[in-house]
């Protein structure tokens, strides 16, 4: 036992050691790992309507490509056309709070604004700022290392298509040379673990990311209809930052509404933006939340934001994307081991001492009882 013991942290501390060492060039396999777990359900259900593993690869393969270009197509341009006004119009936005809302501030918080140059950043905006398509290349020439980021950038667009494929291709496969590996003596074990880490990873991934594009249409399409000019923009990003509990609806309405206000400069539009998000959060609430993800990672609020933040700050922007996942797993896991721990001695110990104390209260009420009914004869 202790052997075995040492064995399996060995070999948990060395896989811990490669994935850290490994951590700059294993992103791509990760993504392309997620992209072929969500996409093997449906290349299942084709191969039971007696289609080939290769072919129903391909065909899931095409569906997502398509998906892919077809929303690059579409939100490129429409992105690029809202970037190049806001641009155009920030100067005018600067000049209008300067007017009007510096003034307004001094008086009713009793400062002296005059120390920040509106005057030079709104000339520098008007004589920097371009087209969307110059800012990014300005951006870009900026870096220190563009070469290295070309080149990342490439790579990464080449091999996650690829590893996605012979992945999802082999996905089958690979579970089961997984599964031989497993120590018998455990082996019940593990797949317990692995079918309810299956339900609930695989339940919540599809479901949120369904979820997460339905609030981004829905806000940019309210946000459309109220006017915005940064609508679509400001839609996508509330959608997909929905993940966490209520920051979609918090960030969504504090830009859109801070937006409504500098473009239009009334209260009538912010309000717009309000109701727009209200709407959105209840259609999400009642519909969307509990048809396509219901209460699958059970992960408390905090929890969750915890779990974002922490795989920030270990792993970065990859880490804020499996923070979820990585959390609801772990949960089954503490799950399993609470289910385990309160059939435990370890845990019992203490209620069969109690017991056993009532057990000699109980005893001793008797005799005492007895004894009196003796006095009283």
């Amino acid at each position: 036992m202790k052997d075995s013991r040492m064995f399996w942290l060995t070999f948990c501390i060395v896989m811990a050691t490669i994935f850290y060492l490994l951590s700059p060039i294993i992103t791509p396999f990760l993504v392309a790992a997620l992209l072929a777990y969500l996409g093997d359900p449906l290349a299942d259900r084709l191969e039971r309507l007696r289609l080939s593993r290769t072919l129903s690869v391909v065909i899931v393969f095409f569906m997502l490509t398509m998906a892919t270009v077809v929303c690059v197509l579409v939100l490129i341009p429409t992105l690029d056309e809202q970037i190049r006004r806001l641009m155009t119009k920030i100067p005018d936005y600067i000049g209008w709070i300067k007017t009007t809302i510096l003034p307004q501030t001094e008086r009713f918080l009793h400062l002296d604004l005059e120390q920040f140059n509106f005057d030079s950043l709104q000339a520098a905006l008007k004589d920097n700022l371009g087209s969307a398509t110059t800012v990014f290349q300005d951006l870009l020439s900026g870096l220190k290392k563009p070469a290295n980021m070309i080149v990342t950038a490439a790579t990464y667009l080449f091999l996650i298509p690829v590893v996605t494929f012979y992945l999802l291709r082999d996905w089958d496969i690979l579970i089961a040379k997984l599964n031989e590996l497993v120590p018998r003596d455990y082996y019940d074990t593990v797949q317990e673990l692995a079918r309810r880490s299956d339900e609930v990873l695989g339940g919540f991934l599809r479901g949120q990311l369904f979820v997460m594009l339905a609030l981004g249409v829905i806000y940019a399409i309210g946000l459309s209809i109220v006017g915005l000019d940064m609508a679509i923009i400001l839609g996508i990003f509330s959608g997909f930052v929905s993940f966490v509990p209520y920051l979609g609806l918090i960030v969504g309405i504090a830009l859109a509404g801070l937006m409504a206000v500098i473009q239009f400069q009334d209260f009538v539009h912010p309000f717009g933006v309000v109701v727009v998000f209200t709407v959105a959060q209840m259609i999400e609430g009642v519909l969307l939340t509990p048809m396509f993800v219901g209460d699958r990672t059970g992960l408390h609020p905090v929890a969750v934001i915890f779990s974002v933040l922490a795989g920030g700050q270990l792993f970065g922007f990859m880490g804020i994307l499996l923070a979820l996942p990585a959390a609801a797993v772990i949960n089954v896991f503490l799950s399993y081991f609470k289910e385990h721990y309160l059939q435990s001695d370890i845990y019992l110990e203490n209620e069969d001492d109690k017991e056993e104390g009532e057990d000699v209260i109980i005893e001793g009420q008797i005799v005492i009882n007895e004894s009196a009914i003796i006095k009283k004869r």
